[in-house]
């Protein structure tokens, strides 16, 4: 097994295709890269799912409240 010095590992982000550009250092060469860990800009569905159910409580909660201080107001309205 090849050992790589941790100096020599380099990040690069991809483009929309998923495409490095590495440098013309490496023009007309053979480059093996491998890909030791994928981030991704996106929040995974466990996130997504979580900040829904948050939103939607959130929703319900302010509906409640605004409904209470809307009876309030029309009470008032009436006297």
């Amino acid at each position: 097994m090849t050992k790589v010095d941790a100096r020599d590992l380099q990040t690069n982000e991809t483009d929309d295709r998923g495409r490095i550009y590495l440098g013309t250092e490496y023009a007309n060469k053979r480059v093996t890269v491998a890909v030791v860990e994928v981030e991704s800009d996106r929040p995974d569905e466990d996130e997504l799912a979580a900040a829904y159910r948050e939103a939607s409580e959130s929703a319900k909660e302010l509906a409640e409240e605004w409904d209470e201080a809307s009876d309030e107001a029309w009470g008032g309205l009436d006297k």
